[in-house]
């Protein structure tokens, strides 16, 4: 594995990535399967090289596939008020996307060309 990482903003959160890893990022309202361009990037880091941003690198992106949106494990809430007999009990699911991190760009750097799925006519018979 590469010791390529970044550090992207997302959704008021900060995360460190590398390609290939999984993260569970705020809900984006994203389809399943679909590309996503997470910017701004604040920092890269490329083995010996290190990119900090002013407060984000122009140019550089880190690019990911949604793999679904869900709901995190419930949080349960409740508020208690000694002897008046108050309480209240609730609960927060907190939504999120789960998005798998494909390849991070460097300013300037173009992302890798995608190969062309070849296709295959169906056999039939004579027609």
């Amino acid at each position: 594995m590469s010791t390529t990482y970044a550090v992207i903003s997302t959704g008021g959160k900060q995360y460190r990535v590398r390609a290939g890893q999984v993260i569970n990022a705020e809900l984006l309202h994203v389809e399943k399967g679909k590309e996503v361009e997470l910017a701004p990037v604040l920092m890269i880091s490329d083995g010996d090289d290190l990119i900090v941003g002013n407060p984000e690198i122009k140019d550089a992106r880190v690019l990911a596939t949604c793999l679904e949106e869900g709901k995190k494990r419930k949080v349960i809430v409740f508020r208690y008020k000694n002897k008046v007999r108050e309480r209240t009990k609730t609960g927060h699911r907190q939504p999120y996307t789960r998005l798998l991190i494909k390849e991070i760009v460097k300013p300037g750097g173009k992302p890798a060309a995608k190969k062309a799925r070849k296709t295959t006519a169906a056999a039939g018979g004579d027609s």
